[in-house]
C-alpha cells in the first residue's frame, strides 16, 4: 500500500484553492454563487471616485482638540456606511488635521455615494402645528419677510417681477393683484388641507428656509419644512410643513432601522407592495413614543431627516412597542441608503467636500494593460534566465513562479482584498523573489554534486541545508511586509498585502512544489545526472 504523503495532499489543496479562485476570471457562464467571487480591482484600475473632505468648524467653533475627535468619530461613522453601502475595500484616511479622503472603486451612483457619506442623518419626530397655527405663523412670516424684503435678494427680484405684472395688468385683474398675500405666502398654497409649493420655487424657497435672517423672524416654537420630493415624480408640487420646533423623540432614542416591503394587500397605500423604513426604538424612546402619540390623538406627527420631512402620518391611537415607521416615495435604494445612516448615526461634525475626482474606466484600463505588460516582460525574462542557467530545473522553477502568481491574485479574491497599480507592483517584485529561494538551493544541489554525490542525495542535501537560509530571508521580508501594512495606509497597504502572499506563495512553491515536481518527474529510477 502505497503511503499518504502530506506533501502531495498539500500540493492539491494548493492547485485546487487557486484554481477555484482563478475560474471566475476566464470561465464564463458560472453560477452566480462562483461567478460573485471575482478579483476586484482599485481605484486606479477599475475607475470610481475620489473625495477629498473637511470638517465645517463655521458653526460649531469646535477646538483644534475637538476637531480632531471629531475626525477619527466621523472617519468610523462613514467607514461603517461605506461597508454597508456595498464598496469593496473602499480607503478612508486622514489628511492633515481636519480633512479626510475617501476613495471607492467601482462605485457607479457617484451622487447617491456622495450624499450617503455627507449626511448627516439628524433624525427628529416633531408634531405638525394645528391648521389655525399654520395659518398664523405663515401669515406673520409674509408680513415679516415683507417688511425686510432688502434682506431676500431673491424675493425681492421676485417682488419687483410682481410689480411689472401689475402695471400691466388691466384694472380688475390689478384690484386682484393688490389684495392678494405678500411675496413669501405667494409661494405656498394650500392643497388637500396641507400647503404645497411649486417645483419652480423649491429652490428659492430652500435658499430663504436656510437663511439666518429669515429664522430669527420665524414666530418663537414654529418652524418651516419642507417635505420629501416625490422619487416617481421629482418635479410634482413639495409639501411644506409649520412644525412644532421642539422634538418628541430624536435619532438617539432610534434602536435599529431595516427596509421592508409592504404586502400587496394592504389597504395603506403608502406601503402596500412597496419600500419603507422599520424602526425599533429604545426601551426610554418607546415610553416617548407611547406618551406623546397617547397625548396627541388625531394630531400629524412629523418624522424628520435633516430638516426635511420624510413623512407626518396622522395619530390614531396610542402606540405601544416601539414600533414606528418611515413611509413615503421610496425607490429601494432610497430606502437602504436612509437605514444605513440610521443605524449608523449622526456625523460628530459637519463635513462639506473640497474635492471631487471622478476616475474614468478609460484610465482604469490603461493601468491594467501596462500593469499586464510590466507582468509578463518580467515573468518573460525571469523565466528565460532559469531555463537558460539551470536547464531542467529552472523550468520546473518557472512553471512553480506561474503557480505562486496565480495563488497570489487567487487569495486576493478569496480575501476581498483590492487590487491596485501598488499591488501590481507587489506581484512584480514578487516574481524575482519567488526565484530567489529556488536560486539558493539549486546553487547548494550544485556544490553537492561536485563533491561527488549521487543526484537523490544531493538534491535531499541540497533542499535540507537551503531551507534555514530560504526561511531566514523570507521571514525578514514578510516582517517589514507587516509593518508596511500596519503603519501604512491605502496603496501602501495594497502593496504590503500582495508582498506577504507573494512570499507565503514562494516558500511554498519552492520548498515543496518545486521539489514534488523534482521527485516525480526527473529523480526516477537510478539517475546519474540531473540538470541543474
Amino acid at each position: 500500500m502505497k503511503k499518504f504523503s502530506w506533501r502531495g495532499l498539500s500540493i492539491a489543496l494548493f492547485v485546487c484553492v487557486t484554481a477555484f479562485y482563478l475560474a471566475p476570471l476566464a470561465i464564463p457562464n458560472l453560477p452566480d454563487w462562483w461567478a460573485s467571487k471575482k478579483l476586484k480591482l482599485g481605484l486606479d484600475l477599475k475607475g470610481g471616485m475620489q473625495i477629498l473632505l473637511e470638517i465645517d468648524n463655521s458653526q460649531n467653533k469646535l477646538t483644534q482638540e475637538e476637531v480632531k475627535s471629531a475626525l477619527d468619530q466621523n472617519i468610523m461613522i462613514i467607514r461603517d456606511r461605506i461597508d454597508q453601502f456595498g464598496v469593496a475595500e473602499p480607503i478612508i484616511q486622514k489628511m492633515g488635521n481636519d480633512r479626510i479622503m475617501v476613495q471607492l472603486p467601482g462605485v457607479s451612483n457617484f451622487e447617491a455615494a456622495e450624499k450617503l457619506i455627507r449626511q448627516s442623518a439628524i433624525l427628529e419626530f416633531k408634531l405638525v402645528a394645528t391648521d389655525e397655527n399654520a395659518t398664523q405663523v405663515l401669515q406673520a412670516i409674509d408680513g415679516a419677510v415683507t417688511q425686510n424684503l432688502n434682506r431676500f435678494p431673491a424675493l425681492a427680484k421676485l417682488a419687483k417681477e410682481d410689480q411689472k405684472a401689475l402695471a400691466k395688468a388691466d384694472s380688475t385683474k390689478a384690484d386682484s393683484l393688490k389684495q392678494s398675500k405678500g411675496v413669501f405666502a405667494s409661494l405656498i398654497h394650500q392643497s388637500d388641507g396641507g400647503y404645497k409649493v411649486q417645483y419652480d420655487s423649491v429652490d428659492m424657497l430652500q435658499k430663504v428656509l436656510a437663511d439666518s435672517t429669515f429664522k430669527a423672524l420665524m414666530p418663537a416654537g414654529f418652524q418651516i419644512s419642507l417635505g420629501k420630493p416625490d422619487s416617481q415624480n421629482p418635479k410634482d408640487d413639495r409639501d411644506i410643513y409649520v412644525l412644532l420646533s421642539e422634538a418628541e423623540l430624536t435619532g438617539a432614542d432610534l434602536a435599529k432601522a431595516k427596509v421592508e416591503i409592504g404586502s400587496s394587500s394592504s389597504t395603506d397605500i403608502k406601503i402596500a407592495n412597496k419600500p419603507y423604513i422599520s424602526m425599533s426604538l429604545k426601551r426610554s424612546g418607546a415610553q416617548k413614543f407611547e406618551t406623546v402619540t397617547g397625548d396627541n390623538i388625531q394630531r400629524r406627527l412629523a418624522i424628520v431627516m435633516d430638516s426635511m420631512v420624510y413623512s407626518a402620518p396622522m395619530i390614531q391611537d396610542r402606540i405601544s412597542g416601539g414600533n414606528a415607521q418611515i413611509t413615503g416615495s421610496f425607490t429601494q435604494q432610497e430606502a437602504q441608503d436612509l437605514v444605513i445612516v440610521l443605524n449608523t448615526g449622526n456625523l460628530v461634525a459637519p463635513i462639506k467636500p473640497i474635492n471631487t475626482v471622478i476616475v474614468g474606466a478609460t484610465l482604469g484600463e490603461d493601468s491594467i494593460a501596462s500593469g499586464k505588460l510590466a507582468g509578463i516582460v518580467g515573468i518573460l525574462l525571469v523565466a528565460f534566465f532559469m531555463i537558460l542557467y539551470y536547464k531542467v530545473s529552472g523550468l520546473l522553477a518557472d512553471v512553480a513562479l506561474i503557480f505562486n502568481v496565480g495563488f497570489i491574485l487567487a487569495m486576493l479574491t478569496a480575501l476581498g482584498a483590492t487590487l491596485t497599480l501598488p499591488g501590481i507592483a507587489g506581484i512584480i517584485l514578487t516574481i524575482g523573489m519567488a526565484v530567489d529561494a529556488n536560486v539558493l538551493i539549486f546553487e547548494r544541489i550544485r556544490e553537492e554534486l561536485l563533491i561527488g554525490k549521487t543526484p537523490r542525495s544531493a538534491h535531499d542535501a541540497g533542499y535540507k541545508r537551503a531551507a534555514v537560509t530560504i526561511w531566514d530571508s523570507q521571514i525578514t521580508t514578510l516582517i517589514a511586509a507587516a509593518v508596511l501594512y500596519n503603519f501604512g495606509s491605502g496603496p501602501i497597504r495594497g502593496f504590503a498585502v500582495t508582498l506577504a502572499l507573494g512570499i507565503v506563495g514562494s516558500i511554498f512553491c519552492a520548498i515543496v512544489f518545486v521539489r514534488w515536481m523534482t521527485d516525480t518527474f526527473i529523480l526516477t529510477g537510478v539517475k546519474k545526472n540531473l540538470s541543474i
